[in-house]
């Protein structure tokens, strides 16, 4: 008898991989899908295909997009001042003029021309488009003057979101990229932060997963170690202790939302690395942090 060879890593990883693709087929996944990243045409080439493959396998995804750093070097090529408070960006008129169109165009349709170089199907929206975000201004309390907000000018947050355009996109096999540009029912156009329209999405979606992909692992405790899990306990005793600190608290923050919102499990997740996405979903140990009630 002729002694068997052992698999090769690609069919250990197919046959790891299959139940959790059985578990997940017909679901909702929202992903956040950093500006960083889009400087790196070999990391968008390899997210278009992650992407793909998850709608091959009968997942439905939908893709949010930031643009920061394209909006500040169109700003600067624009003699545009760039303002800064909390980590928000202060948009005036001029400034939310150059947002939409750097969001909402060149950034949105490289996504989806990636998509389709991968063999997908792609449209790209706003929140604007069947008013799917709808917004209101964010007021954010001064730190030094008590009832006082400062003014970030058209920046918002979203107050309702609906989601029948993505819901008839998804059943005709289309994969939807969204800009986080939002309308008023006064008819302005705000600008929202991309981690925020995301969690809003997918908690109106109810989405199974909803995806933060970021410049790190994931939420690292005080040894620089990777935490795969969280609670809402847990990430309110990290945060009081320091050891959640910085731009990973409001990521944090939005995945707690989205989860409080019906979202089944949040995941923030290195979008620097390859291929993390469906190391995280189709392998046993994962491959970031996963966020729950």
């Amino acid at each position: 008898m002729t002694e068997q060879t052992p698999a090769p890593p690609v069919a250990d990883l197919l046959l790891e991989a299959l139940p959790f693709m059985q578990r997940y087929r017909g679901a909702v996944f929202v992903i956040k899908y950093g500006g960083h990243a889009l400087g790196n045409e070999q990391a968008l080439s390899d997210f278009a295909q992650n992407i793909v493959l998850l709608k091959q396998v009968g997942i439905h995804p939908v893709v949010v997009h930031g643009g920061g750093p394209q909006i500040d070097a169109t700003l600067k090529r624009l003699n545009i001042p760039s303002q800064f408070v909390a980590g928000r960006r202060v948009t005036d008129a001029a400034t939310m003029e150059v947002v939409e169109m750097v969001l909402a165009g060149p950034i949105n349709k490289q996504i989806v021309q990636a998509i389709h170089r991968a063999g997908g199907r792609a449209v790209g929206l706003s929140g604007k488009d069947g008013q799917m975000i709808m917004a209101r201004k964010l007021k954010l309390a001064s730190p030094t003057v008590a009832d006082d907000d400062i003014d970030l000018g058209l920046v918002g947050e979203p107050v309702a979101v609906r989601v029948d355009v993505l819901q008839m996109l998804m059943q005709a096999d289309v994969i939807p990229v969204v800009a986080p540009v939002a309308g008023t029912e006064e008819n302005e156009t705000l600008n929202i932060n991309a981690d925020t329209a995301a969690g809003a999405l997918a908690a109106a979606l109810k989405a199974r997963r909803f995806f933060l992909l970021t410049d790190v692992a994931g939420v690292l405790d005080g040894d620089k170690k990777l935490i795969r899990a969280l609670t809402a306990d847990d990430a309110a005793r990290l945060m009081a202790d320091g050891t959640i600190h910085g731009g990973m608290i409001p990521k944090v923050e939005t995945c707690l939302h989205a989860v409080h919102g019906g979202v089944e499990g949040a995941v923030i997740l290195s979008g620097k690395q390859p291929h993390q996405l469906l190391v995280e979903l189709f392998t046993a140990n994962g491959a970031g942090t996963l966020v729950r009630a």
